[in-house]
């Protein structure tokens, strides 16, 4: 039998390029070459798109440097022709002569231009199957303030927040939200542009700080809570389930787990499973898999909790394209429900086959 030939597309033109590098290193080690054809492809900070070495070890995280997308391989575009499926090569010469049509697309991307609907909908148009949600579950989830919308319209427990646009004066409810605050970019990931805000006089450089990297900005108010995260996959009927959840413990200086406790240093330890009452474990899951349905995602999400002294399961995102880097979290939490990476890997690829595109 044929190999499946899986493109696995990386970087990106969002803040969060470099994890999404990290994230296809892992992905492309996992990679059965026996079953699989691959075709990595990476896309420059600029949008340039760039066939890729098919080399794990220059996508990894050196001495806290990191990685990026080389932009001298051959340039490649996508055919938004579902007739052909293939990848069509802007300079000939610098191809590999069986470089064509692919099967499915792993779209390894984090954040805007990628994460958002953006590559799925070329992918719909290109009639190529692709892991992961669709178009609009993958733009909901990534605008934090409609996913927020969408989850508490479905009777899930969502932080307070207010909406502050580039350009226009905070509005007066943000007071109302006490202290501490979070001021977050709208539509980022990997903690970039976050501050917590125990001041007033802090503020404004918070919501400065989160509109250079988008012009919607969320503050919103801190929730008192264990933070627990939870993966969503779905089996082989399409039916999502919920992973065994994991507690994140920030033990070094930062203020919150941020970029640094994530991906940089070693001031993070995780409980796999959290240390709390097998009741509240439970409702977690349920709502995992809630917030998942709620959002029409498909594939796999990771949905990030906090866990109140109260009792209370408040959701605080949902992402539909989790990191999978080694300390990634998804991959972790299902390492512990008994699936193996490679095995994660399989079955997202499986899945996207089995769904196809168009309308489902």
């Amino acid at each position: 039998m044929s190999r499946i030939r899986v493109a696995v597309v990386f970087g990106g033109r969002s803040t969060e390029h470099a994890i999404s590098c990290v994230s296809a290193g892992s992905v492309l080690s996992a990679l059965d070459r026996d079953r699989y054809d691959v075709v990595p492809i990476g896309i420059t900070s600029d949008g340039r798109w760039v066939l890729a070495p098919d080399d794990p070890a220059a996508l990894a995280i050196s001495d806290r440097d990191l990685p990026a997308v080389d932009s001298r391989g051959a340039a490649l575009v996508f055919a938004g022709d579902p007739t052909v499926k293939s990848l069509v090569v802007l300079d000939a010469a610098a191809s590999p002569p069986e470089l064509g049509s692919v099967d499915v697309v792993f779209p390894l991307l984090h954040g805007p231009f990628g994460e958002d609907g953006t590559i799925q909908g070329l992918l719909e148009l290109a009639g190529v199957p692709y892991v992961g949600s669709g178009v609009f579950a993958s733009a909901a989830a990534m605008d934090k303030h409609h996913m927020k919308q969408l989850l508490k319209g479905a009777g899930l427990d969502v932080p307070p927040y207010v909406v502050v646009r580039a350009g226009e004066p905070t509005p007066a409810a943000v007071a109302q939200l006490g202290l501490p605050v979070f001021v977050k970019p709208a539509r980022g990931g990997s903690s970039i542009g976050i501050t917590r805000v125990d001041s007033l006089d802090a503020l404004d450089a918070a919501i400065a700080e989160a509109h250079r990297h988008d012009p919607k900005a969320l503050v919103e108010q801190g929730v008192l809570g264990r933070e627990v995260e939870c993966g969503v996959l779905v089996d082989a009927d399409g039916v999502p389930r919920a992973s065994v959840p994991a507690e994140i413990r920030v033990t070094g200086p930062q203020p919150f787990y941020d970029f640094e406790a994530k991906y940089l240093g070693d001031s993070t330890e995780f409980d796999i499973p959290p240390d709390i009452h097998g009741d509240t474990v439970t409702r977690v899951q349920t709502a995992a898999v809630d917030a998942f349905r709620a959002l029409d995602c498909e594939g796999l999400a990771r949905v990030d909790f906090f866990v109140c002294d109260d009792g209370r399961v408040v959701v605080n995102e949902v992402n539909t394209m989790p990191g999978f880097t080694p300390s990634s979290m998804f991959p972790r939490m299902w390492a512990a429900s008994g699936v193996s990476y490679a095995e994660l890997v399989d079955r997202l690829v499986s899945d996207a086959l089995r769904r196809g595109t168009g309308l489902r």
